[in-house]
């Protein structure tokens, strides 16, 4: 399969009156064709910034793309002006935003901002636009579309602004879909039908999808590989078999640990992440996670490793699988971390 996204070496920074804030620090990932992949890691780690990059929303200033690029169908997004980049969102790239609420114009009703993108990206009249719009409302679940396609946001509730926001992000059946937390705010029942509808989606016209989640239900449920992200850098990658069965990276294990599962007994306990992540005004010089990891060493404090292969598809940040590490680990016993 072709990618239709390469990012590389990817390095966002936000300066501040503290100080720069390096919030992402060489990130690397490809979504090919028809592919869902989801970024996961904790709150702060960078998923949402990569993303905003991917659709250049980031205001500069601010924001400074220290380096790298963002190669979107050939093209290299962080090269393109406003105005070229207004012609590739909504049409190219959709995005589903966390909070619908600050998302949504609450100024225009909720069927002009669904059909908007369709008139200005798909030239169709606004009469199709219309009826197009009134699929798209039902597609999500809105009930009463033909009443609710002339109301304002404030007239609708939390979840079915969030599904009217769905439905902008994927009026122009674009072919790479940004989902940054889509179902947050929706019962279980809706989630799963908006799941299904981006599942639709991505078979019938072979869009791509990245999901952005805390949610390690839905990632299984939805996607094909998983990147996981922490301290602004990725520091594991691979398919869900490999992320869920063989994690490698002691976050990832940290991660799956603190989550409930279907065959826990009732009695076993959550084993939650101690501690937090780093200050990323200052990013320490080794390992993001050295602090907070048990099978910290004494190279992972002073040298930050590097993705390596560790089999299939399969890649991992990691001092542990180096194959001095047994002999690091060795020194270690010795004179502590």
């Amino acid at each position: 399969m072709d990618n239709v996204l390469e990012v590389k070496d990817l390095h966002v920074s936000f300066h501040t009156y503290a100080g720069e804030v390096k919030a992402v620090r060489g990130v690397n990932f490809e979504v090919k064709k028809g592919e869902a992949i989801a970024i996961v890691g904790e709150s702060g780690c960078g998923k949402s910034v990569t993303a905003q990059s991917i659709m250049q929303l980031l205001p500069k200033p601010p924001v400074d793309y220290k380096q790298g690029s963002i190669v979107f169908d050939g093209q290299d997004l962080l090269q393109k002006t406003e105005r070229e980049m207004q012609s590739i969102r909504g049409k190219e790239i959709g995005m589903i935003f966390q909070d619908p609420m600050t998302s949504l114009n609450p100024t225009a009703k909720i069927g002009h901002q669904i059909a908007e993108g369709m008139i200005k990206h798909r030239g169709i009249s606004r009469k199709e636009a219309y009826e197009h719009t009134l699929d798209m409302l039902k597609l999500v679940g809105i009930p009463e579309p033909e009443k609710r396609i002339d109301q304002y946001p404030h007239q609708f509730s939390g979840g079915m602004r969030q599904r009217a926001m769905i439905a902008v992000a994927l009026a122009c059946q674009p072919k790479l879909l940004i989902a940054d937390e889509p179902t947050t705010a929706l019962d279980v029942t809706i989630q799963a039908q908006i799941l299904e509808l981006m599942k639709d989606l991505k078979e019938k016209i072979g869009s791509s999808i990245i999901l952005i989640t805390h949610d390690l239900g839905v990632v299984a449920e939805m996607c094909d590989r998983v990147i996981v992200m922490y301290a602004g850098q990725v520091i594991e990658s691979g398919t869900i078999d490999e992320i869920f069965y063989q994690p490698k990276h002691p976050y990832t294990k940290g991660l799956l640990k603190s989550v409930p599962r279907l065959d826990m007994k009732r009695d076993e306990p959550l084993y939650p992440i101690i501690g937090t992540p780093p200050d990323l005004l200052k990013p320490p010089a080794g390992c993001p996670f050295f602090a907070r990891c048990e099978s910290a060493m004494r190279i992972c404090r002073d040298h930050n490793p590097v993705l390596e292969q560790m089999g299939g598809t399969q890649q991992a940040a990691c001092w542990l699988h180096h194959p001095m590490a047994q002999v690091a680990a060795g020194n270690e016993n010795g004179g502590g971390r």
